[in-house]
């Protein structure tokens, strides 16, 4: 698979990245370049090998899930412009 200097215009349009003209043949060549080992990766024999999504395998920490109301609701209403009964009061937004 190849990208013409028109696919390189269009990405970059669909991006909405502004690409100076002199740059088309260079951005063109660089994803080639991109494109070709992606392809050279598709040689590789990965038979009998299991996904990987990290290369060092670390047990999560685990905590109880437990359900709180965190406790601080003072403290996170006292920067608030407005509260009342323990929740912020916002202008109305829909009549």
């Amino acid at each position: 698979m190849s990208v013409s200097q028109d696919d390189v215009r269009r990405i970059a349009r669909l991006a909405r990245i502004a690409e100076p003209s002199d740059r088309i043949a260079q951005l063109t060549e660089e994803l080639n370049g991109i494109l070709d080992w992606v392809e050279m990766l598709g040689e590789v024999d990965v038979q009998g090998v299991e996904p990987l999504n990290t290369a060092v395998q670390t047990p999560l920490p685990l905590r109880e899930d437990a359900v709180t109301d965190g406790g601080i609701v003072e403290d996170v209403l006292k920067n608030a412009p407005k509260s009342e009964e323990g929740f912020f009061v916002v202008p109305k937004s829909v009549e």
